[in-house]
C-alpha cells in the first residue's frame, strides 16, 4: 500500500491522535486502512506521539496517556495538533471582530490561529500576554510601503510577566498591567473546559492571570477545539456563567453541543460540513430550544 501523500505527518498524526482520545485506543491495520497509509509509515507515526507523551504504545496499536491535571505541554507540541480545527475556529472567531475594538488575546495556539485571521480588520488595539500573538502583529505592522507602519495596523499592548511552557506571560507583572484595562472582547485560549470545573489550566500563575482578563472583558469568548471539553486542569480560573460564546469545531459531539447551549448563551460551531462534505458557515446555537 502505497502512503498518501495528501496529509503531512503532523496532519495524520493529529487524526491518529484525536482517534486514539475519541475510542481510548487504536489498532495499527485499522488506521493504515483509514489513512490510505503503509504500516510503517503508522508505526512511525505511533513512534512519534509516544515520544511527544501523548500515547502509549500497546501491542498492535496504542492508547492515550493520562495527563495529571498538572501537565503543561509546550507551544510546539500543542501546535501539531487539530490544526484544521484551529484554522476553522479562527475564521469564525474573526467574524466576530468589529475594525476599531480594543480586544484582548490570551495565550495558546488557537489565539495564535486568530491573531492571523484579525490582521486586516483595522483599527485594532490588542491587548496580549501571548509573546507569539505579538509577534504576529508585529510583523504585519513592518509590512507598510518604506519600512514605515501599515496603514491600519493594530496597535499592540504586550503585558509583561513570566513566560509559561505555552509562551504566555504569567504572573503579578501581567496582572498589574492587566488591571486598569477594559477590553470590548476577549478571546481566550483554555487547556479545558466542563460543566463542573469551567475553564481551567495546569498553571497556578497563568489561572490567576486569566482571571484578571475576564474580569477586565465586557465580552468573554472562549476559543477551544472539541478534545478541550471534558478536560481538567490543576486550577479552575472561570465558571460557564462567566463565558459569553464557546466557538469550537465539528468534532464536538451533538450531547456536548446540547450540554453547552444549557450553560452558554452563545456557540458557534466552525466549520460544520454540509451534506456532500463541503464547509459551510459556521453554526450558532442560542442555547434555545429549536
Amino acid at each position: 500500500m502505497s502512503d498518501n501523500q495528501n496529509l503531512l505527518a503532523e496532519q495524520r498524526r493529529a487524526l491518529i491522535l484525536d482517534e486514539v482520545r475519541r475510542r481510548g485506543g487504536v489498532r495499527v491495520n485499522e488506521l493504515t486502512r483509514r489513512l490510505n497509509v503503509s504500516d510503517m509509515t503508522v508505526r512511525r507515526d505511533l513512534d512519534a506521539l509516544a515520544r511527544q507523551g501523548v500515547v502509549e504504545k500497546v501491542h498492535g496499536g496504542a492508547v492515550p496517556v493520562a495527563e495529571p491535571s498538572t501537565h503543561e505541554p509546550g507551544f510546539e507540541a500543542k501546535s501539531a495538533l487539530e490544526l484544521r480545527a484551529k484554522e476553522d475556529i479562527a475564521r469564525a472567531a474573526a467574524r466576530l471582530v468589529a475594525p476599531g475594538s480594543a480586544i484582548a488575546l490570551s495565550g495558546g495556539t488557537t489565539t495564535y490561529a486568530l491573531a492571523h485571521h484579525l490582521l486586516e480588520v483595522p483599527e485594532l488595539t490588542v491587548v496580549t500576554n501571548s509573546v507569539r500573538v505579538a509577534d504576529v502583529f508585529h510583523s504585519a505592522q513592518q509590512s507598510g510601503t518604506e519600512g514605515g507602519r501599515r496603514p491600519g495596523a493594530a496597535t499592540v499592548v504586550l503585558t509583561g510577566g513570566v513566560r509559561t511552557p505555552s509562551d504566555s506571560l504569567v504572573g503579578p507583572v501581567a496582572d498589574q498591567a492587566i488591571r486598569s484595562l477594559h477590553f470590548d472582547m476577549l478571546f481566550l485560549g483554555v487547556h479545558g473546559i466542563s460543566v463542573e470545573a469551567g475553564l481551567s489550566t495546569p498553571n497556578l500563575a497563568e489561572a490567576e492571570t486569566n482571571r484578571r482578563l475576564v474580569r477586565a472583558a465586557r465580552r468573554v469568548v472562549v476559543v477551544a477545539d472539541h478534545t478541550k471539553w471534558g478536560t481538567v486542569g490543576l486550577s479552575s480560573f472561570a465558571d460557564l456563567a462567566e463565558v459569553d460564546t464557546l466557538v469550537t469545531d465539528a468534532g464536538l459531539p451533538a450531547a456536548a453541543r446540547e450540554e453547552i447551549a444549557d450553560h452558554l448563551p452563545g456557540l458557534v460551531v466552525a466549520g460544520e460540513p454540509d451534506g456532500d462534505g463541503a464547509p459551510r458557515p459556521a453554526e450558532q446555537y442560542d442555547g434555545q430550544d429549536g
